[in-house]
């Protein structure tokens, strides 16, 4: 049986991975010189997101033998708005690092593979096509779903970020929503090491924010964490990223080509997450091609789950930063400060996102009734 996967990042690896433990030698394409062969940065792995899910992590070892060593777990995540400070104190998840960093998941992952990588490869999806009975598009964009017609563009988005030196707590990164510097965006610091930390802002491209001068935003916001966090930076790495889509596919699979990670639409538009999304993406796909599992049915709760994030990201954006500082006021509120770190914590199974969806829909529609 001969198997291409288009892409070595998490979901390219995670499929090879799976099927070489089921006796499928995969032959993998990558057009960069190396696994994560880009900008180092922290990202995070948050168990809320993925219920009915508790423990990302050992749920991926346990269950597919796939096995990722995180930086830390986050013990605190403390949130910012315009006028308030709050805090999520539970164990909520993990943060690691992402990109060319020895310890990045992608390296981890390469560790645990046998089958050779093709690195600084030229071949495009048609010719693979042509040469190997099964192809697994694992890109990183929707860019070749997009081309076969086969993705839904729900937004673009824009990402500016900066590795800074100072000193962290590695189990306790930041977000701040502050529209006032970020319309309808938010920012994040998420520390790689007590040493290191990435400060990044995304937002969204709709016309409103296309003119403004992201610049001007950036140099707010970083002028804001140094003050929140009460250190002078020095900055060491830069990255941006722009016009990046977010969606998802119409379908996860068309006769023997399978869209996996970012291809399928992993990314969860709500707060941006989708590495768990990834790699699930990428074992499904392994799965219908051993003939244990049947990929489209596989992939049907990641597609709610994403839904579910759309309505999010929109409940988001029609908040104000009135209604984001009595949110975030509240996350200390003696009455509500446990049940919300239980229900966060890893050993929940409380599926809040699909329970308070047909809520944020509601004021969604008013929202737009109103406007």
């Amino acid at each position: 049986m001969k198997v291409a996967i288009l892409g070595a990042g998490m979901s390219g690896l995670s499929c090879a991975i799976t099927l070489e433990k089921h006796g499928i030698m995969p032959t993998i394409f990558e057009k960069r010189n190396c696994v994560g062969d880009r900008f180092v940065n922290a990202e995070a792995m948050f168990s809320i997101l993925n219920r009915p899910i508790k423990d990302s992590l050992s749920y991926i070892s346990r269950n597919y033998d796939i096995h990722l060593k995180p930086i830390d777990t986050v013990d605190k995540l403390v949130v910012h708005s315009k006028n308030q400070i709050g805090s999520i104190d539970e164990k909520i998840g993990y943060t690691n690092i992402r990109g060319r960093h020895k310890n990045s998941y992608e390296c981890q992952l390469e560790k645990q593979l046998i089958s050779k990588i093709n690195f600084n490869s030229n071949y495009e999806y048609e010719e693979l096509c042509k040469e190997f009975e099964y192809v697994v598009l694992a890109t990183g964009d929707g860019e070749y779903a997009s081309h076969l017609g086969n993705y839904r563009c729900d937004l673009t988005c824009t990402i500016r970020g900066v590795t800074v030196e100072g000193k962290f707590a590695t189990d306790i990164p930041h977000v701040w929503f502050n529209y006032n510097i970020i319309p309808k965006g938010y920012a994040w610091s998420i520390p790689f090491s007590e040493k290191e930390t990435n400060l990044v802002i995304a937002y969204p491209n709709y016309p409103d924010n296309i003119k403004l001068d992201i610049n001007a935003m950036w140099e707010k916001f970083y002028n804001l964490a140094s003050k929140d966090l009460e250190q002078d930076f020095r900055i060491t790495d830069k990255f941006e990223i722009t016009k990046y889509m977010m969606g998802i596919c119409n379908t996860p699979k068309i006769d023997n080509t399978y869209f996996v990670g970012n291809c399928f639409g992993s990314i969860s538009p709500g707060l941006g997450f989708g590495q768990f999304a990834a790699i699930l993406t990428g074992i499904y796909s392994a799965q219908d091609i051993c003939g244990i599992g049947k990929y489209e049915e596989l992939v049907k709760p990641l597609l709610k789950n994403y839904n579910n994030s759309l309505v999010l990201r929109k409940f988001l954006e029609n908040l104000k930063d009135d209604d984001l500082d009595f949110a975030i006021k509240n996350l200390d509120n003696k009455l509500v400060d446990k049940l919300i770190d239980t229900i966060c914590g890893n050993d929940s199974k409380i599926d809040l996102l699909k329970g308070i969806t047909p809520l944020m829909k509601l004021w969604n529609d008013y929202r737009k009734i109103r406007h």
